[in-house]
């Protein structure tokens, strides 16, 4: 396998305070984050979005980049009328952007656009890069295939479920554990030994970058070297960690490189992105794309068809989402003026900060290792308190206070399980190819359990509850203000746990429902109505101007 060298047309890093400067300028330029409601308090506030590791705010100047792009707006595949050459060009430097942004050698890497987040760039390189059924081989023959799968504990499902899906057999990895027993990043040494004990079949190791549920990091590098020396490739899922942290392709101190690379680019301040798959071109070699269509043919007969070999295009058929991919390409090169190192150093003094914060209250119990001078973390604190259920503090949080957070399992299930203690509830074993994947539901009992109903109704713990945890999550809008903010309304739910308990009642395994108050989603925004107002105004101006 060849080591790529880094991409020579990576935008020059700005320095230190120019980046900072523009930082510091971008974060009240974000589309939602002055929106306001009205809490249970009856007080009119304005939002305070701890919710980023779900998905980003869209970023203002980049939207105005698209919203200039499509000023040109036609369909590309054609250069032969003004909108469409300039839309084809504009599609390609959307590539491009990707390309520069990660770092890779666009001689010997593609960018490919890729349904709406990294679950379907997973799902597309697990079928490229494993044996159909038919093609494995036979072990009573002697024959073999490369179609074993390693991965960890801490992988979102998006990461997990496409591998068991079509991989024969599945390896998942533990987790280091720090001095106090908390998570860390994956057990390399366990790698190693399963890396070795799979060698011959091995077609890949797949990792996310930085954990969805704890925030910790991995060093995805050094496994690309590991899995390289077995002669098997490395799938690094960079859904949390791309809007976080820098993640080069290529790693000069190993000489070894990653192969493939999926981003959400909803999660990187461009909501309405497509996803993105970039991945060695030699990848898409000698397998005819999994999509067929209109874009990606050289010459089509009744009978026959020839599939360009030109990438991105061979693997991208259909019409593109323009308005998407330029948004994210014009996001990418703005945080590329900022510096991503830049940004990793903001968000890594606000993580302590909240780390620092939310350790001092009484009752709060933090998952992960807490220790940024061991363990590499991105701004993502997921916590429960004693005294009340995780459903109730995220409503609580909302409805008392404004905060935004999300709760529950993250689609981590196995790793949320574990970090409570609650493993092994279901099937936890690897599943094969041929074998279902593992219960979607995180229940331990069930959810008409009328007795658990009674004793939260009460106003006691419920005895049942679907198992979960609170997380904030921070993004590049954030502030030190809201995380004092988030501590002081955490502190104050730690305080009087028996006044927000009498103020909820249950509403289904892990949601909560205030007594009183209620939000209508529909006073505040009608979708319907607004294009009826859109309308009318339109019809208005129309009107005034030929007045």
């Amino acid at each position: 396998m060849p080591a790529p060298t880094a991409s020579s047309t990576v935008a020059e890093s700005p320095s230190h305070g120019d980046g900072r400067a523009l930082l510091d300028a971008l974060q009240p330029a974000f589309d939602g984050l002055d929106a306001e409601y009205e809490l249970a308090t009856g007080e009119q506030k304005r939002r305070t979005y701890l919710d980023s590791a779900a998905s980003n705010l869209r970023l203002r100047p980049a939207a105005r980049v698209m919203r200039e792009a499509l000023g040109h707006y036609a369909n590309t595949h054609s250069k032969l009328h003004f909108g469409a050459h300039v839309m084809t060009r504009a599609y390609e430097e959307a590539h491009e952007a990707v390309l520069d942004f990660v770092g890779a050698d666009p001689e010997q890497y593609t960018a490919v656009f890729c349904g709406h987040g990294v679950t379907a760039g997973l799902n597309r390189m697990a079928r490229q890069l494993l044996p159909a059924p038919g093609e494995r081989g036979d072990s009573q023959r002697g024959e073999s295939a490369r179609d074993v799968v390693i991965t960890s504990v801490m992988e979102h499902h998006a990461n997990d479920l496409p591998h068991r899906k079509h991989a024969r057999e599945v390896v998942h990895v533990p987790l280091e554990t720090d001095p106090d027993g908390q998570a860390g990043r994956v057990d390399v040494q366990a790698l190693e030994e399963a890396i070795a004990e799979h060698a011959g079949r091995l077609a890949y190791v797949a990792l996310t970058s930085a954990s969805n549920v704890t925030g910790v990091a991995n060093p995805v590098r050094r496994v690309a070297r590991l899995a390289h020396e077995a002669g098997a490739r490395v799938v690094v899922d960079a859904a949390q960690s791309a809007a976080h942290m820098p993640i080069p392709i290529w790693d000069a101190d190993t000489g070894h490189a990653l192969d493939v690379v999926c981003l959400s680019g909803h999660k990187i301040y461009a909501p309405g992105s497509p996803g993105i798959i970039v991945a060695r071109k030699e990848l898409f070699e000698e397998r005819e794309p999994q999509e067929v269509g209109g874009g990606i043919v050289s010459r089509v007969e009744t009978g026959s068809y020839e599939i360009t070999d030109r990438l991105p295009e061979r693997e991208e058929a259909g019409t593109p989402n323009l308005p998407g991919a330029f948004l994210l390409a014009a996001t990418l090169r703005i945080l590329q003026r900022v510096g991503m190192d830049t940004v990793a150093a903001h968000e890594r003094e606000l993580t302590q900060r909240a780390l620092t914060r939310f350790s001092g209250i009484d009752g709060l119990t933090l998952y992960g290792s807490p220790d940024l001078s061991e363990v590499e973390r991105i701004g993502v604190m997921t916590f429960n308190l004693d005294a009340l259920p995780h459903g109730l503090v995220a409503a609580a949080l909302n409805d008392y206070f404004g905060i935004a957070m999300r709760n529950e399992c993250f689609c981590a299930q196995p790793l949320v399980r574990q970090l409570l203690g609650r493993a092994g509830g279901g099937s936890a074993a690897p599943a094969s190819g041929d074998g279902a994947p593992a219960s979607a539901s995180c229940d331990d009992s069930a959810p008409g359990d009328a007795a658990a109903v009674v004793s939260a109704q009460s106003g006691e713990r419920p005895g049942y509850e679907q198992p979960g945890m609170v997380r904030a999550s921070l993004g590049l809008y954030n502030t030190a203000a809201d995380v004092d903010y988030a501590a002081e309304a955490l502190a104050d739910l730690a305080a009087r746990p028996q006044f927000y308990r009498e103020q909820y009642e249950p509403a289904g395994s892990s949601d909560w429902q205030h007594r009183s108050f209620r939000f209508d989603p529909a006073e505040t925004f009608d979708l319907s109505a607004a294009a009826k107002r859109a309308a009318a105004a339109t019809r208005s101006e129309a009107a005034a101007q030929q007045a």
